[in-house]
């Protein structure tokens, strides 16, 4: 098992659960965050710390797909260990349908 960022986190990147990650498996994206799949040791204290609700357990339905989203993310953003402010709009957007469609964006993040 493993857990992943889903849709939500796209245009609100609330970063909460990369302070509490031991094995600092979050990469970061202009827009979201992704978890790497192979680094994430399934502890789950990520998970509780999302206010979007957007870090699942693999075990869910329909989550393949994200599993491989994170994956194929978390090899071409850099790393982030360190909190930082959410999105300007994140609020609003939080549980917004249809994000990966309207905001997501393959751009590397800051990281650190």
């Amino acid at each position: 098992m493993t857990y992943v960022v889903t849709e939500n986190c796209i245009a609100c990147k609330y970063t909460d659960c990369v302070e509490v990650c031991p094995v600092d498996c979050f990469y970061e994206g202009e827009n979201t965050l992704v978890i790497h799949p192979d680094e994430c040791i399934d502890c789950g204290v990520c998970e509780p710390e999302c206010p979007a609700d957007a870090i699942r357990p693999d075990t869910e339905p329909d989550m393949e797909k994200w599993v491989e989203f994170n994956r194929k993310y978390s090899e071409m953003w850099p790393v982030i260990i360190s909190k930082k402010d959410p999105m300007p709009e994140a609020e609003e957007r939080d549980g917004e349908p249809g994000k990966m469609e309207k905001y997501f964006s393959e751009a590397p993040g800051e990281g650190g």
